[in-house]
């Protein structure tokens, strides 16, 4: 609990979340966001009685794709046909979310740069080298910002 001047209120305690469960994306080309995520990230699309059970009838009409990344976390594409484009400037962020990261080990770094770039998928910057590491940032199909970032070297 936290004291303020005139109540005292809850909060969580640290330790109580014990994991990020998903991430949900409205996408307006579920063709193009799922090769994007399975085909050229690698992420594994879940299947049969793989996808949640809360999910089966929207699996079913084809409006939802749900990936696993490398550490469990869920990724839930959701197909929103009539989505506005992002702003004509990509640089110009069109939601309150950021941007997605992954994570990749420092020696197939330059891979996953050269994977982006022959797919031809639009870089924002990058990559850069910084303290904490690389990284190199670019749009799914619906103008979203993803990272692939690795830890410093040595």
């Amino acid at each position: 609990m936290i004291s303020g001047k005139d109540q005292t209120v809850q909060v969580l305690m640290p330790g109580m979340l014990r994991r990020v469960h998903h991430v949900a994306l409205h996408v307006k080309d579920m063709d193009a966001s799922r090769h994007f995520y399975g085909a050229v990230l690698g992420l594994r699309e879940l299947t049969g009685a793989e996808v949640p059970s809360t999910l089966k009838q929207l699996f079913e009409a084809g409006k939802v794709a749900n990936f696993m990344t490398p550490d469990g976390t869920i990724l839930d594409l959701f197909w929103k046909p009539d989505l506005l484009p992002p702003d004509a400037d990509p640089g110009r962020e069109f939601t309150r979310a950021g941007h997605l990261a992954f994570d990749i080990e420092p020696q197939m770094f330059e891979q996953a740069v050269e994977v982006i770039r022959q797919n031809q998928i639009p870089i924002d910057h990058g990559p850069v080298s910084r303290p904490t590491g690389r990284g190199v940032y670019f749009y799914d199909p619906d103008g979203f910002l993803v990272e692939i970032r690795c830890d410093p070297v040595g």
